[in-house]
């Protein structure tokens, strides 16, 4: 046995420390998304047992993220549960169709800053959403609502019993993980949210607390399968920007998270367009099932390196541990408090925020900077799928600005010609800058326009470069000289 599955041991011990890690957070991203506690189990097991098994990257854990929260509960607001298995199923087959196109290693040319911008506006959200869930109060339905409404809500906790319990229990669940770190190496074995969790669902059952717990309905009852009442919701034009938002941010996040995996250990790199066919795989099982969409979790993938994990058999084995205890211990979940989930979730949606990242960019790339700003706050204001098409779009105008960077230098010694030597690349962006200063040239001297130190001149420069020679000198005067490097002929009037 030892000879033909060497790294057994480890792989086992991981598989244990990544099942302790997975039980809190499946369960709390699955309440904080609107829907049944076990369908965050289910997309947990599907992740081991689905995707642990393909090829792609061999240490990286899937399951449900506290990155898709936000914009699962907003398609669960819209369309409904019992569309959720369709959204999931067709952006499973998205996901599915782009990894066999090979689309998946140009992910990685997504702009970083969009990306940290994306997890930083759900961060936020997540972070504003759930402490009204840890003070057992309604949230309002928009980003800006809930960062606006935080004082009010407070000052209602205050005046109320129950929400200063529930508020207790969130405060402290957030405390011990916090704390839990600063413990022994051997005291850390246990997996601080699951610590949290087991305290305060002991707290609130010894001192009789009036906090709301998880609802149970049970693994198989919670199993949707979408119906024809759901494919018929693929007709409406809006759920297909939902799919498309799942199949794209789900794949950014679980492709980034591979990366961030690969320069915690020395095994095999992941393989993009495969780890993308095994995340369309295991969220085509997650929409046949009625459950959360998935993807890679560095949280889960992390402490899965760190246990030693050397092979997919910890991540695989996971979700069989997954499985037993949905299937077993199901009125285990009844027992835990909601604001204990939703502390585990103010510190995911906290660790979302890239405060360092921010601040590098800011002393370096002040532009960078400003679209993770912009981005955070358009997911905020407006919603998760338009605040990262802002950001795109806002990355996309960065990079055309900056490819279209061009330094025209001019020299008059006041005798002979004056010479103008452009630099950079010269694209239809900077025309105008380009011909004003051109334009302004004296047209009773001889002009020489140096074009050797362009990495690039687009059609639309080159005409008007042409047009100017011909018609800038005056009749009498020496016609314009252009030297070029095979980019464009000398013209004469």
């Amino acid at each position: 046995m030892a000879s033909k599955f060497p790294h057994l041991r480890q792989d086992f011990a991981a598989s244990i420390v990544v099942f302790l890690v997975a039980i809190p957070l499946c369960v709390g991203v699955a309440v904080a998304s609107g829907v049944p506690a076990e369908l965050g189990l289910i997309t947990g097991i599907v992740g081991g047992l689905v995707t642990g098994l393909l090829p792609g990257s061999s240490l990286q854990v899937s399951g449900p993220a506290a990155g898709l929260t936000v914009l699962v509960f907003e398609a669960v607001s819209e369309f409904g549960v019992a569309a959720l298995g369709v959204i999931v199923l067709m952006a499973g087959l998205l996901q599915l169709a782009m990894g066999f196109l090979k689309v998946g290693r140009w992910f990685r040319a997504i702009s970083v800053s969009v990306v940290e911008g994306m997890l930083c506006g759900i961060g936020l959200v997540i972070i504003a959403g759930q402490i009204y869930a840890a003070a057992g109060l309604k949230a309002p339905e928009t980003g800006i609502g809930k960062i606006a409404g935080l004082p009010g809500a407070f000052t209602d906790a205050l005046g109320n019993s129950r929400a200063l319990a529930s508020l207790a229990i969130g405060a402290g669940t957030i405390a011990i993980i916090v704390l839990w770190k600063k413990l022994p190496k051997k005291a850390q074995a246990i997996p601080g949210a699951l610590a949290a969790v087991l305290l305060a669902t002991l707290a609130s059952l010894v001192f009789s607390l009036p906090v709301a717990t998880v609802e149970v309905e049970g693994l198989l009852d919670a199993v949707q399968p979408p119906g024809s009442d759901a494919f018929r919701e693929l007709a409406t034009p809006a759920i297909w920007g939902t799919i498309i938002a799942f199949a794209l941010i789900a794949s950014a996040e679980s492709l980034f998270s591979a990366a961030a995996v690969d320069r915690l250990h020395d095994g095999p790199r992941t393989q993009y367009d495969k780890e993308m066919i095994a995340q369309g795989a295991g969220n085509t099982v997650c929409g046949l099932l009625g459950a959360l969409p998935m993807t890679a979790v560095i949280v889960r993938s992390s402490a899965n390196v760190d246990a030693g994990a050397k092979t997919k058999a910890s991540r695989v084995l996971h979700g069989v541990w997954l499985l037993l205890f949905a299937a077993a211990l199901p009125a285990a979940l009844a027992l835990i408090p909601l604001p204990a989930l939703a502390g585990i979730l103010v510190l995911a949606g906290w660790k979302l925020i890239p405060f360092r990242q921010l601040a590098g960019l800011w002393r370096g790339h002040k532009g960078e900077a400003l679209i993770l700003v912009v981005t955070a706050v358009s997911i905020v204001a407006v919603s998760m799928f338009e605040g990262v098409l802002i950001g795109l779009a806002l990355a996309v105008i960065k990079a055309a600005w900056e490819a279209s960077h061009l330094k025209t230098e001019v020299i008059d010694k006041g005798a002979g010609p004056i010479q103008v030597y452009l630099s950079g690349n010269a694209t239809f962006l900077r025309l105008p800058k380009i011909l004003d200063n051109l334009e302004a040239l004296p047209q009773d001297r001889p002009i020489e326009v140096d074009l050797s130190g362009l990495h690039h001149l687009d059609h639309a420069c080159r005409t008007a470069l042409e047009n100017w020679a011909q018609r800038h000198s005056a009749p009498d005067i020496e016609p314009v000289r252009v030297k070029t490097v095979g980019l464009v002929r000398a013209t004469a009037p």
